[in-house]
Order: structure tokens, then C-alpha cells, then sequence
């Protein structure tokens, strides 16, 4: 008889166990299926899954240690706990008065030279002490969980000066000490130009040697972040620029990301899947050619269809084609505060399917599996199956598909991280504990 798997939590009484399992985004493959077990149970032991299966073979398989809890969730579906794999949580500062401007018809350039837009963010962050933005970076998490997220990307990129830079990332690490969150982070110095260096060539070349020759080797030797990521636009970055900077960012240890093809085509998807890098991030503009090159490469393509909404842009990343192409997709936020402030990973998911072609258990896997891979968190977290960390998502619903399907709307009945319930059920509806 083979011996059972000792545990300290059972979870039982799903509709739906929404595994996600399986091997990870691999070059040329086509997007996993969300590998749903009818009925299916869970148990872990110390915060950590060791088994998954049907309800019917917990007993045979599982031996409930002297303190286990039973946790009965009453008939409603269980997913992996949500991974944000893009955002910009750290920042000071108020731009709301730019959505009006923008509702009014002002172009994103057109704010910008007004003194809005990203420049605006940056004067706030560089006079805010480092306290205010990790505890202000912690509320959004917190927030954010209420929604099923437990996994973070948390990029750096409006300080651009070596100190500011430096201390955004150190908030970034202080936001999530002491919560039940898993983050990773991303210096993002070539974000765009700061004021200062938009003078000439000359200043512009002064900044990018800053980003190579001093950013980048403080934040490798402080071990501050995983990743190096590029922002490519007109506004922003060349891509002969972005080349060096992720190069300089890769000898240092710093795996290479990219903003590209957010606003017009450009050469950096193909960058990304040159220089091997971990996601390539908007893709709105990308092409066939730069798709097939992701494919091989075997790099995630993120879409962040809230931004694209928010900027009232009209052209949207085609995830369908994407994935039809072989390339593994994860949705994400982009939570930031000009371009889109939403913290719902959900709407995003929504999104991703009514304007960029996924079907459900498509942008369920993007937003978990695929993306827990593109934040460097997928040995812990984005799926359901032993070794991976207890984050789950309890659905006030039987079915996967009203995530999806109730638009704008919560359907968040509770979350749980390394097995504990960081959310809570609404008053009157518990889960049944035992």
C-alpha cells in the first residue's frame, strides 16, 4: 500500500479545482490548457501543496496531521491565487487631473509637454522620503489582493537618478516585508529621458552612461532587483540604446524585459527574443515576423489591455494571434498613475479576452501560470501542484467562467496565501472551517 502524503490543510468542496498544472512556457508551444479537476481537492503541509486530485482519493492519498485543518469551500470554484507580472506599485504624486485633459482630447505627447505625464511622477517621487512610498506601494498590494492577487512584478522607473532609482527599488522590497506577498523587481532606469537629459545629444548620451555605468552596478551589487527592463518609443529609448543597457544589465546579472510595440512597430520585440529575454511587454503594434521570433525564443508576450483602454487607443495587442503563433501569453495591470491606475487584475483578464481574442481558461493560464513565469515567481507560485506555495482564489461562484464573465465586477469570495486566508469571505457567507 503506498504510504499517504501527511498534511496540515485540507481543501475540499470545490466545483472546480483549477489546477493550471503542467510544464512551464516552453519556445513554440501553444498556450496550456487550465487543467481543471471536476470536484477536485488540495492538501498542503506548511504553506506548501503536496497533493491535488480528485475529492473521491483525498482519504486514500492524504493522512491529516494531528492539527489539520479542513477547509469545506462550499461548492465554489478554486484557482490559483492571481500573479500581476507587470506593474509600476511605487510611485508619489496625482495625475488625475490628466484624465480629464485626456477625455478633453489631449494626445499622450501633448500632456507630457505640458509638464504632466511621466515627468510629473518622477519630481513627486524624487521629494518623497522612501517610507511614504513603500507604505502607500503596500496599500495597493493589499488592495489589489481583494481581487486575487498574491504575486508581484514591481518595476522601478520614476526616480531616473542613480539615488532615486536606488530608492524606489529598496521601497519596492520594504512594501512587501512583513506581508504575505511574493514580488519580484525590475529596475527599469531607461524608463524615459528625465528632464535634465533632454537638453542635447550630449545630456542624452550622459544619462544612458549613468543607466549602464552606475545604475546598473549599484543595483546588482545591492541585489536589488532580478531584471533590467527597457521602455523603446520615440518618447523613450532607441533600440541600439536598449540593446546596451540590457546587455550591461545581463553581465551584471540582470535579466533582460522590454517595453516595445506599445505605440508604433519597432525593433525591440525582436531584441527581446534575441538577447533571450524572460517577457516582452504591450505588443500592440507587433507583427507577424516579430511574433515567430518571440515563438522560438520561447520569451512571454504580456498584454496590458487596461492601458491600451485607458489611453484610448484603439489598436489592440492580438493575444489570439499570438498564442495561435506559439507564443506563450500572460495578461498583467500595468497599475501605474498615468497610463492606467486600475489594480484589478480580473477587468485585465476581461479585457484580454473581449479585445484580444483569449478564451477563458486562456487568460485564467495568463494570469497565473504564464504569468508567475514572466515575474520570475514561477517555481512558487501560478499553479496548483505539489511544491508550488498554497496561494489560492476562492471564487464567490461554481464556475472558472464568472471571473470572466462578470465584467467590472468582485467575485472574490477568498484568497489564501502559503495556506492562510489573507481575504476574507463576506459578512454572512464563511467558508467552513474545521
Amino acid at each position: 500500500m503506498t504510504q499517504r502524503i501527511s498534511a496540515d490543510l485540507l481543501v475540499v468542496g470545490a466545483s472546480e479545482l483549477v489546477t493550471c498544472a503542467g510544464p512551464a512556457p516552453a519556445a513554440g508551444q501553444a498556450q496550456a490548457d487550465a487543467g481543471v479537476v471536476e470536484r477536485g481537492a488540495l492538501a498542503a503541509r506548511d504553506g506548501t501543496i503536496v497533493w491535488t486530485g480528485p475529492e473521491d482519493e483525498l482519504e486514500r492519498a492524504v493522512a491529516p496531521a494531528p492539527d489539520a485543518r479542513t477547509l469545506d469551500v462550499g461548492g465554489r470554484a478554486v484557482l490559483p491565487a492571481l500573479v500581476d507580472c507587470h506593474t509600476h506599485l511605487v510611485w508619489a504624486g496625482d495625475r488625475t487631473g490628466e484624465f480629464a485633459r485626456r477625455l478633453a482630447g489631449a494626445t499622450y505627447s501633448e500632456i507630457a509637454a505640458a509638464g504632466g505625464g511621466i515627468l510629473s511622477t518622477v519630481e513627486a517621487v524624487r521629494a518623497a522620503p522612501r517610507e511614504r512610498l513603500a507604505a502607500e506601494a503596500r496599500e495597493r498590494m493589499r488592495r489589489m489582493a481583494r481581487w486575487g492577487t498574491t504575486g508581484f512584478e514591481i518595476k522601478s522607473g520614476y526616480g531616473l537618478s542613480t539615488e532615486a532609482e536606488i530608492k524606489l527599488l529598496r521601497a519596492a522590497g520594504e512594501a512587501v516585508e512583513g506581508t504575505p506577498f511574493l514580488a519580484r523587481r525590475t529596475f527599469l532606469g531607461a524608463h524615459t529621458l528625465p528632464r535634465e537629459a533632454r537638453g542635447s545629444r550630449a545630456a542624452r548620451a550622459r544619462y544612458v552612461d549613468e543607466v549602464v555605468g552606475e545604475m546598473i552596478p549599484r543595483v546588482a551589487e545591492e541585489r536589488l532587483a532580478r531584471f533590467c527592463d527597457v521602455f523603446i518609443d520615440e518618447h523613450a529609448f532607441t533600440v541600439d540604446e536598449a540593446r546596451r543597457v540590457l546587455e550591461a544589465g545581463r553581465a551584471a546579472g540582470l535579466e533582460p524585459k522590454l517595453h516595445a510595440a506599445q505605440l508604433a512597430p519597432d525593433e525591440g520585440v525582436r531584441l527581446a527574443a534575441e538577447l533571450g529575454a524572460v517577457s516582452v511587454d504591450h505588443l500592440e503594434h507587433a507583427t507577424d515576423d516579430d511574433l515567430d521570433a518571440l515563438a522560438r525564443a520561447g520569451t512571454v508576450g504580456v498584454l496590458l489591455p487596461g492601458a491600451t483602454l485607458f489611453l484610448r487607443m484603439t489598436r489592440f495587442a492580438d493575444g489570439r494571434r499570438m498564442i495561435d503563433r506559439g507564443v506563450p501569453v500572460a495578461v498583467a495591470t500595468d497599475v501605474n498613475p498615468g497610463s492606467c491606475p486600475s489594480e484589478s487584475l480580473p477587468l485585465m483578464m476581461q479585457l484580454a479576452c473581449l479585445r484580444c481574442g483569449l478564451s477563458v481558461d486562456e487568460a485564467i493560464v495568463a494570469a497565473t501560470k504564464n504569468a508567475a513565469v514572466a515575474a520570475g515567481l514561477g517555481d512558487r507560485l501560478g499553479t496548483l501542484e505539489p511544491g508550488r506555495r498554497c496561494d489560492l482564489l476562492v471564487l464567490e461562484a461554481a464556475s472558472r467562467s464568472e471571473l470572466l464573465y462578470a465584467l467590472g465586477s468582485q467575485r472574490t469570495h477568498a484568497v489564501l496565501a502559503a495556506g492562510r486566508t489573507i481575504v476574507g469571505p463576506p459578512a454572512g457567507q464563511s467558508l467552513r472551517l474545521s
